[in-house]
């Protein structure tokens, strides 16, 4: 079997590591021991930016916000399902993530961060969200395995009521917020409930219709549901 190769390490602002590792064509990005993403298991971030672009069209000018690049399997995805008039904000924590993207990796990002209709914020996803009020009409979260923080503590935020509702408050009308998870929680579900959501819970393979099940929480404001797309 061919050995895994230490390719870089990053410090992730506010405390822990992510390794970057290379087997023959495989990548995968760990932080510490535990793995957050390998290249061969990409098929439900790709579902979390289908059920998106499905979910946007008649939008005219839709305007998204990726929160997590990890290997851009979802940008690319994202890229693919919407129009030359969409604009998506990716934002990334940690820096060296996005350089990677852009070195090793670069056949996977295949272009995607050169696309113009993609600005890179080097920042947290929470931060840009509380200033971004009715800024997006889709949040796609997927910066941790699940809903807690993984990457780093203060992820945790996130997935607080709070940090739902400041999610919520950056939507436009008729937005949706998606939430990626390599497993189910029904403690998450109900912190959707208490932030004004009406939450779908959809489960999407790991390896193009293989593999374990993982979760994609697509969450919707029930007062702004009902408003109709932008002309």
């Amino acid at each position: 079997m061919i050995p895994w190769v230490h390719l870089d390490t990053a410090a992730v602002p506010g405390g822990g590591e992510l390794r970057l590792m290379q087997r023959g064509h495989e990548f995968a990005i760990f932080a510490g021991a535990t793995p957050l993403m390998n290249s061969r298991m990409s098929s439900s971030e790709v579902v979390l930016a289908e059920i998106a672009c499905e979910r946007l069209k008649g939008r005219r000018h839709p305007r998204i916000l990726v929160g997590g690049y990890g290997m851009g399997f979802t940008l690319r995805a994202a890229l693919a399902g919407l129009g030359g008039d969409a604009r998506i904000v990716v934002a990334e924590l940690v820096p060296q993530v996005v350089a990677w993207a852009r070195g090793p990796m670069a056949e996977l990002t295949a272009g995607g961060l050169d696309d113009p209709r993609v600005k890179v914020h080097e920042g947290d996803v929470g931060a840009l969200m509380a200033t971004s009020r009715a800024g997006f009409d889709a949040i796609l979260l997927d910066v941790d395995n699940g809903p807690d923080g993984l990457s780093r503590k203060a992820n945790d935020s996130l997935y607080s009521v709070r940090g739902l509702n400041t999610a919520r408050q950056a939507l436009r009308p008729g937005g949706m917020l998606a939430v990626w998870s390599a497993a189910p929680s029904a403690v998450f579900v109900n912190k959707l409930g208490q932030a004004g959501f009406n939450v779908e819970e959809i489960k999407a393979r790991a390896n193009k219709g293989k593999g374990v099940r993982h979760i994609i929480w697509v969450a919707t404001n029930p007062a702004a549901a009902v408003q109709p797309p932008r002309k």
